[in-house]
């Protein structure tokens, strides 16, 4: 009897110690969730810089209709830069559907990419981008400096460049209108500042 007597007491120790260690446990990722930042566009430190007046290009679309690019304009413009081969730009297609429908009458999204126009208008059927302009020009890549997909460039209605980046995903592509709104370069930069102030007071 004293046997089972001794068991129950080291039971009930184990599964109090175990209680203790996962409230510890606990507190210690609400204490690392908090200092985590949350993952902005990677912005790449080349290309237009962000406040720098957005070079401007006149391409025909997949439609043939004239497109003007960098200037002035009643709308924002979000260019977002990919490739019909590009497994990540694929998986942005219905965000970027989404934001267009969300933000259609302050914001124009153009598709830019470069290549075979036969391949990017078959992409575009088959991916149902219709309601998107959608230009070819490898220039405008390279005077954005684009290295990897999907990169997307946001430009204001007086046409300067006000965030950039390489976007992976919908907090990606979230955080270039954060950065926008907040009148900085990315929210890894607004959250440096921020951190900054507060160790200084």
């Amino acid at each position: 009897m004293q046997a089972l007597i001794v068991s129950n007491v080291l039971l009930w120790v184990a599964v109090l110690s175990l209680l203790v260690v996962v409230i510890a446990l606990s507190r210690q990722i609400g204490i690392l969730y908090e200092r985590i930042a949350p993952m902005g566009a990677l912005m790449l430190d080349s290309g237009p810089k962000v406040g720098d007046a957005a070079p401007v290009f006149v391409l025909p679309t997949l439609d043939g209709a004239e497109l003007q690019l960098g200037a002035p304009a009643p709308r924002s413009t979000l260019l977002f830069f990919l490739s019909p081969t590009c497994p990540v730009c694929k998986k942005l297609l219905p965000i970027l559907k989404s934001v267009k429908k969300a933000e259609g009458e302050r914001l124009e999204i153009v598709l830019a990419s470069d290549g075979d126009a036969a391949q990017h208008r078959d992409f575009r059927r088959r991916a149902e981008l219709g309601a998107f302009p959608y230009v070819l020009s490898a220039e405008l890549g390279m005077r954005y400096q684009v290295g990897k997909l999907p990169y997307a460039v946001l430009v204001d209605e007086a046409g300067r460049v006000r965030a950039k980046g390489l976007v992976n995903s919908r907090e990606q592509l979230d955080s270039l209108f954060a950065a926008h709104e907040l009148g900085v370069a990315s929210v890894q930069d607004y959250l440096g500042s921020s951190r900054m102030a507060k160790e200084q007071a």
